[in-house]
């Protein structure tokens, strides 16, 4: 068994990973270009030069290309969001730059996002944000808030420390919806909102520390540890 996985890594040559690249990005011109619905794995392999075995090789359906992407975009951010995580330590700029370069990578893929969201919406498709097979992705996200939280000067109250990542993922969330509607300049209004909701949040999570604030955190934790995706089911009732 040993021997087979080593196998496997061993064919990663910079050749399959150059045409795993070639699909992908061919595939995102053609969901622009014709929607994501029209565009079939037949017509991504013509346009991509490659045979249809091949497509489905690197890529064994659509919804597997378009995890591919949201892997990608998690990547780019990362690596584009690394002078906000070393620089700031104020909680307000950090988040503030956080999205802001989210919004920034993402940019690109605006004109065709809400062909994906039409998709991504039903609870049962594996490209909702929720699903099983976005965990990666998902993940990544949530490993950027993390790092947000950990290097500013703004420390939150205990009980919410390790849920605060999540949290805020599920805030990014929200701005994604509002982008993917946002036909403004360069998305200038979610930009807007990025600035004027940053403090609030930044705020928020300093007033946790509050004694007189301590029942309504632990009323948040208790909600935060039911429903928010990949928390241990049934905790907050036996709580």
């Amino acid at each position: 068994m040993v021997k087979e996985v080593k196998a496997v890594k061993e064919t990663r040559t910079p050749r399959s990973e150059q045409t795993r690249t070639l699909i992908l990005e061919t595939a995102l011109r053609l969901f622009q270009e014709r929607g994501y619905d029209r565009t079939t794995m037949r017509a991504i392999a013509q346009e991509a030069g490659v045979s249809v075995g091949n497509a489905y090789y690197y890529f064994t359906n659509k919804e597997h290309l378009v995890q591919g992407f949201y892997d990608r975009l998690a990547a780019e951010h990362a690596a584009a969001v690394r002078p906000v995580l070393d620089g700031d330590r104020d909680l307000a700029a950090r988040i503030r730059g956080v999205l802001l370069t989210w919004l920034d990578v993402a940019e690109p893929y605006h004109r065709f996002a809400a062909q994906f969201f039409k998709n991504a919406a039903d609870p049962e498709s594996p490209l909702s944000p929720f699903s099983t097979e976005s965990t990666a992705a998902r993940e990544a996200v949530i490993s950027i808030h993390r790092q947000c939280l950990a290097g500013s000067d703004t420390k939150a109250d205990r009980e919410l420390a390790e849920l605060l990542p999540q949290l805020m993922w599920l805030m990014q969330m929200g701005l994604v919806l509002y982008w993917v509607y946002d036909r403004t300049e360069r998305t200038g209004r979610s930009r807007r909102l990025v600035e004027r909701s940053a403090p609030i949040v930044a705020r928020a999570v300093a007033l946790t520390r509050f004694r007189l604030l301590r029942p309504l955190v632990r009323q948040v934790h208790g909600v935060l540890v039911e429903f928010l995706p990949g928390a241990p089911a049934g905790r907050a009732r036996g709580a």
